[in-house]
């Protein structure tokens, strides 16, 4: 049984690595296999295929929104799981010198051991017999309070960039409205003010796509949290101000430049790496998000905004920046289950704010 110890010792290095880098340190984007990584493939794809089906369609947003915070839960559950297993394991490859009234304990009992010990609840209906397996008890013990209290650190956290993620793109509603729209973005930033007052938004965007970057890059879970609002979702949100951003590209002469150029290349930059995160390929999109009978719009509504309409010339820059980032969202989108945002928005649609005070 001695053979075994190893084993046990292997398993529990490797769920508290994992359980360190996943809740301690900020890591970079890489594709090693890890356990939490596993984890969540695990239990998303299953969850995916069943959103993914026809009679799902009006329930799909609410299941999925029970996703996020479930999986945490589960995820803390199965490291548990598998430290006192790991620890069991450890016990019983020593030969089980624990004791139960006098007797000998089996592999059960180690496992039962282990547990108590872990949760320190000092039961003491089963102790140890041999200064290897009191050695075993006490390390286990300190391990188990320290993963407790790392549990319940953690959340504030991950709560606190799930909630700064959420009001920058709510702010994004009346802006933009929902789902946002490039369309709706220039739409409503037309006039006189309009290309400052975009600049503006933009300096904003810089910094939140930022923030989500480095929040989503060190906590990757929060990318499977809903937004409140159906129609609203931070990939939606990205893809619109890359839209917008694109758009200024094409279409300015150069005077009004610098703030739309950093504003995408910082929110691309972070829908790339969370691409990466995911190891999703880039996907075309089969069919265009903007239509020759959308570019007719879109001119008139940059002739509003005193920005030039686009040519066959300021077309095809257009397409190019397109062809950089859509691919990678479409491919986000179609692993996380998300709407990518229309160009333009449906006729008579009303914003969450709006629709939400007649409800």
């Amino acid at each position: 049984m001695i053979f075994f110890a190893p084993l046990g010792a292997l398993l529990v290095a490797i769920v508290l690595l994992d359980a360190f880098e996943t809740m301690v340190l900020p890591r970079r984007i890489d594709r090693r296999l890890r356990f939490a990584r596993i984890f969540y493939r695990v239990i998303w794809l299953p969850t995916a295929a069943l959103a993914r089906r026809p009679w799902m369609t009006g329930a799909r947003d609410n299941v999925l929104g029970f996703f996020g915070p479930l999986s945490i839960i589960l995820l803390f559950v199965s490291w548990a799981a598998a430290l006192i297993l790991g620890f069991g394991v450890l016990q019983w490859s020593l030969g089980s010198h624990l004791l139960t009234d006098g007797h000998a304990t089996s592999f059960g009992g180690d496992v039962y051991m282990s547990g108590t010990t872990f949760f320190t609840l000092g039961l003491g209906d089963v102790r140890p017999d041999s200064t290897a397996a009191r050695v075993i008890t006490v390390i286990e013990s300190g391990t188990g309070f320290g993963f407790l209290a790392l549990v319940i650190g953690y959340l504030p956290v991950l709560y606190q960039a799930f909630s700064r993620r959420e009001v920058s793109i709510s702010l994004l509603d009346a802006r933009a409205g929902s789902p946002p729209s490039a369309g709706e973005m220039l739409r409503r930033y037309g006039g006189h003010e309009g290309t400052s007052s975009l600049d503006d938004l933009f300096l904003e965007w810089e910094r939140h796509a930022a923030d989500l970057l480095e929040s989503h890059l060190s906590y990757p879970i929060l990318a499977y949290f809903r937004s409140q609002h159906e129609r609203q979702s931070w990939l939606a949100a990205l893809t619109a101000i890359l839209d917008t951003s694109s758009l200024i590209l094409a279409a300015s002469d150069g005077s009004e430049l610098r703030p739309a150029k950093l504003a995408f290349a910082m929110v691309r930059h972070a829908l790339i790496d969370m691409s990466q995160i995911f190891a999703t390929e880039s996907r075309p999109l089969e069919e265009p998000r903007l239509s020759a009978e959308d570019m007719v719009r879109i001119n008139s509504l940059l002739a509003a905004s005193g920005l030039p309409e686009l040519d066959a010339e300021a077309q095809r820059r257009l397409n190019l920046l397109r062809v950089s980032y859509e691919p990678h969202a479409n491919a986000l989108a179609e692993f996380l289950l998300f709407s990518l945002p229309p160009w333009l928005p449906p006729p008579d649609q009303l914003d969450d704010w709006q629709s939400a005070a007649e409800e």
